[in-house]
C-alpha cells in the first residue's frame, strides 16, 4: 500500500437513503471499500430530504459557498456529516433545488429545471475543491459519477485556468451511457458557461448541450463498470452517439467490474431471511424458498423451481420479455415472480399476465428491500434479460444467494457469468445471444432442467464461492488514482 489519499466523490445517489438505480449501491460500497484501504473519502451530494429522514446527522457550516452563475449570484449552504462506513459527507443545499421527493423527476417526467439543479451541484463541488486547495489540504483526486456530476471537471478547469492553478485529477465513472443530461442550447447562459463551450469538441451534441459529453472531454481519466461495456460504448450500436468521443479517449478509458457489499448482501448474516446459509451448507435455502412462497400466497403443493425477475420495469431490463415468457415457464414447471416498478404500461402487463396464472405467478409492485433479499434467497433461477447492461448487480446478488442467473450475453453480464456446459461441470449461469422471448425461454428451460440434475447442488456451491466483493475492484480504482497523483 502506498500513502493514504484524500479522495472526493461527487454523486447524486447513495444507497439505501437515496436510490434510483445501481448507482446508489456502487457509490456507497466503493467509497466504503476505499475507506477500508486506508484512504480518506468525502462524498459531495445534493441535500435531498431522504438523507436526514433516514437518520443522518448533519451540521451546517457557517460560511456558504457563493459563486456567480449566469446573471445571478448563487449561495449554497454546506452541511457536513459522516456515514457509518467512515466516509465524510458534504451536502449542498440551494433554495428550491433539492427539497423534493424525486432525485431526477416525478411521475415519470424529469424536472424542468434539472440543468440548473445539477449545474449548481457540479459548480458547488468545483468550488469545494478550489477552497480545499487554497487552504493547503487539497483533494488528491476527484471521482465524479454519471451525467448529474459530469460538469464538475468542466467548471474545475475554468476555475483552475483563471487562477493559474495546477489541475486536479478528475476521474469520471460512467454507470450508464444512456443517461447523458441533454438540454436546449439556451441553458448555457443560465449555468454560467460561455458560448465557447458550445462546440463539437466540448458540450455541443446535435444542437443541444450534453452534460456527460462535457465531462468525458474534460476529465483526466474515464472508467466504466465492466470491461465488455467499455468496449461496447465505443461502437455505434451501444455508444448512444458518444462513441466517437469515447474512441478518441480509449487510452484513458478503463472498465472495472462492480462488486457487491458483503455487509449488505450475504445469506450467512442477512437479517431479512428466516434462516441463514452459506456455500458450504446451503440446506436452509429450501426453508427460505418455502417461506417466501408462503409470504406471496402460493400453495406449497407446487414444488418446481422458483424463477424470479427483480428489476426496474423498463425496456432496457427486458421486463417485457419476462412477461411474455411467463406462460411457457409455468408450463415448464416453474413458479414465476416479477418484482419492481417503472414503466406504467409494463406494470399493467405484468399484472394481467400474472393474474391469468394465479397459482404459479405473482407480480410484486415496489417490493421493499427486505422482500428483495428474501426473493434472492428463495429463488432457484433469476432472469436478467437486459437489452444492454453496463455491469448489472442483480446477477451478482443472485449468485451470492445461490440462485443461477439466466442472462442476455451483453455488457457486464458477459464479464460476470460463464455459460454452463451440458454436464454442469463448468459455468456460473446460463447465457443467451439475442434479447428475444424465444431465446430467454430456451435458456431458462436449460436452467430448469439443470435444477432437476444431481449436479445442481455442486453448481450452486460453485456460484456461491465466487469472489464478488468490492476488495479487488476498489484496488483497481486505487491504482488509477495513484497513476494520476
Amino acid at each position: 500500500m502506498g500513502r493514504s489519499m484524500e479522495i472526493l466523490f461527487a454523486a447524486t445517489e447513495l444507497s439505501p437513503l437515496v436510490k434510483v438505480g445501481g448507482l446508489g449501491d456502487v457509490v456507497a460500497a466503493l467509497s466504503k471499500a476505499l475507506r477500508q484501504l486506508g484512504h480518506k473519502v468525502t462524498l459531495a451530494m445534493p441535500r435531498f430530504p431522504a438523507l436526514e429522514r433516514g437518520g443522518l446527522l448533519v451540521a451546517r457550516r457557517l460560511t456558504p459557498l457563493a459563486f456567480p452563475m449566469g446573471d445571478a449570484q448563487v449561495e449554497v449552504t454546506v452541511y457536513d456529516g459522516r456515514l457509518g462506513s467512515g466516509v465524510e459527507l458534504s451536502l449542498f443545499d440551494a433554495p428550491g433545488l433539492y427539497d423534493r421527493e424525486g432525485v431526477y423527476g416525478a411521475g415519470g417526467e424529469d424536472y424542468a429545471d434539472n440543468a440548473r439543479r445539477f449545474a449548481v451541484f457540479s459548480r458547488a463541488t468545483a468550488e469545494l475543491v478550489r477552497q480545499r486547495a487554497q487552504s493547503g489540504s487539497p483533494f488528491d483526486v476527484v471521482n465524479v459519477h454519471d451525467w448529474s456530476a459530469a460538469l464538475v471537471p468542466v467548471y474545475l478547469r475554468e476555475l483552475e485556468k483563471a487562477a493559474g492553478a495546477r489541475p486536479t485529477p478528475v476521474v469520471l465513472t460512467v454507470h450508464n451511457l444512456a443517461h447523458q443530461g441533454l438540454f436546449p442550447r439556451e441553458v448555457l447562459g443560465t449555468i454560467g458557461l460561455g458560448e465557447e463551450h458550445f462546440r463539437p469538441d466540448n458540450l455541443e451534441f446535435w444542437g443541444k448541450v450534453n452534460f456527460l459529453k462535457g465531462g468525458l472531454v474534460a476529465a483526466t481519466k474515464l472508467t466504466t463498470v465492466s470491461a465488455t461495456y467499455a468496449r461496447e460504448i465505443q461502437t455505434k450500436e451501444r455508444g448512444h452517439g458518444l462513441e466517437g468521443v469515447l474512441a478518441l479517449r480509449s487510452r484513458d478509458l478503463t472498465g472495472i467490474t462492480n462488486g457487491i457489499d458483503y455487509a449488505t448482501w450475504n445469506p450467512a448474516t442477512d437479517a431479512a431471511l428466516v434462516a441463514r446459509y452459506d456455500a458450504e451448507d446451503s440446506s436452509n435455502k429450501e426453508r427460505c424458498k418455502t417461506a417466501v412462497l408462503r409470504e406471496l400466497g402460493f400453495s406449497l403443493a407446487a414444488r418446481g423451481p422458483l424463477v424470479v425477475h427483480v428489476a426496474r420495469m423498463v425496456p432496457q431490463k427486458g421486463t417485457d420479455l419476462c412477461i411474455e415468457a411467463i406462460p411457457k415457464l409455468v408450463f415448464a414447471g416453474a413458479t414465476v415472480v416479477l418484482a419492481g416498478e417503472g414503466d406504467p404500461a409494463l406494470m399493467e402487463r405484468a399484472d394481467v399476465a400474472t393474474q391469468a396464472l394465479p397459482d404459479q405467478a405473482r407480480f410484486v409492485r415496489a417490493a421493499p428491500e427486505t422482500l428483495v433479499h428474501r426473493l434472492f434467497a428463495g429463488a432457484d433461477i433469476v432472469l436478467v434479460p437486459s437489452r444492454f447492461e453496463p455491469c448489472g448487480l442483480v446477477q451478482l446478488y443472485a449468485q451470492r444467494y445461490g440462485a443461477l442467473p439466466v442472462a442476455h450475453a451483453t455488457g457486464g453480464l458477459c464479464d460476470t457469468i460463464v455459460d454452463c456446459d451440458a454436464a454442469l461441470e463448468t459455468g456460473t449461469g446460463f447465457l443467451f445471444q439475442s434479447p428475444d422471448t424465444v431465446e430467454l425461454v430456451g435458456a431458462t428451460e436449460r436452467a430448469i432442467a439443470a435444477a432437476a440434475s444431481p449436479r445442481w447442488l455442486a453448481l450452486r456451491r460453485r456460484v456461491m464461492r465466487l469472489d464478488l466483493g468490492w476488495d479487488r475492484p476498489a484496488r483497481r480504482y486505487d491504482q488509477i488514482y495513484r497513476s494520476l497523483v
